[in-house]
């Protein structure tokens, strides 16, 4: 009987003083609310609240017809200027041909070198309004930046999309693969602790692996009750909310 007091005692004086299971809430690990940077109507939308999306899917198209249109004249115009510069560039090679052979005067040579370069900065500004036309029309299409749930979608067909002024909070999402447990530990428990440590995170009894990603530097005080904020990092594959209540499990 001596014997299991002192050993249970002996363990009690050996375990982590700041082992303890604190209260929690999920939060999104990443949450983004997207609009596309260019005004338009919106002609198609393919994502719903609570689907899953993957990186670069296709969540809502605008009407691209202006902008195709946009692309098509810089195309245009670039090949009309490339045939204009390869044109300089065979006129400033006789010339030049011509004066090693002093058959023409210097001026002339000039004249050829000048419209040579004129040629070349004018092939480069069609080259970049092909980029920024390019790049216009792309952004009417609006894309998920990585794996995540649809949180928010407050976009129909057929509605009109004004980039210029207030930007419109079309869709939010949430990374899909991972959740963050918010919890307030104290002073001591904090300061036992690093970033990376392992940590168990139970949600609905369901144990998840995970590691500590950010300890708070300033003490929190909710109604006197201060602590520090400890985020612990956790993959998921099933679907969790955020709010939703979680304990975590400190080693």
């Amino acid at each position: 009987m001596r014997r299991s007091l002192w050993m249970v005692m002996s363990f009690g004086l050996f375990m982590p003083a700041w082992a303890a299971d604190v209260p929690g809430t999920l939060q999104w690990s990443q949450r983004v609310v997207l609009s596309p940077p260019v005004s338009g109507v919106v002609r198609s939308v393919h994502a719903g609240v609570g689907d899953r999306v993957k990186q670069g899917q296709v969540l809502l198209t605008l009407d691209a017809a202006a902008f195709q249109a946009n692309v098509s004249e810089s195309q245009a115009e670039l090949a009309r200027l490339k045939e204009e510069a390869q044109d300089a560039k065979r006129n400033l090679d006789r010339v030049q041909e011509l004066y090693n052979r002093t058959v023409i005067s210097t001026s002339e040579l000039e004249q050829a070198q000048t419209r040579h370069v004129r040629a070349k900065a004018g092939l480069n500004e069609a080259q970049a309004r092909l980029t920024r036309t390019q790049k216009l029309l792309g952004d009417a299409t609006l894309r998920a930046p990585f794996d995540a749930l649809v949180v928010v979608r407050q976009v129909e067909p057929g509605q009109i999309v004004a980039s210029q002024f207030q930007p419109q909070t079309l869709f939010v999402l949430a990374r899909a693969d991972e959740m963050i447990a918010r919890a307030k530990v104290s002073l001591a428990q904090v300061e036992k602790m690093k970033v990376g440590d392992a940590v168990t995170v139970q949600v609905n009894q369901q144990s998840y692996r995970g590691k500590i990603k950010t300890l708070g530097l300033e003490p929190v005080d909710e109604k006197h009750d201060a602590g520090y904020w400890l985020d612990v990092l956790f993959s998921v594959k099933d679907i969790l909310r955020a709010g939703t209540p979680a304990v975590v499990k400190l080693p």
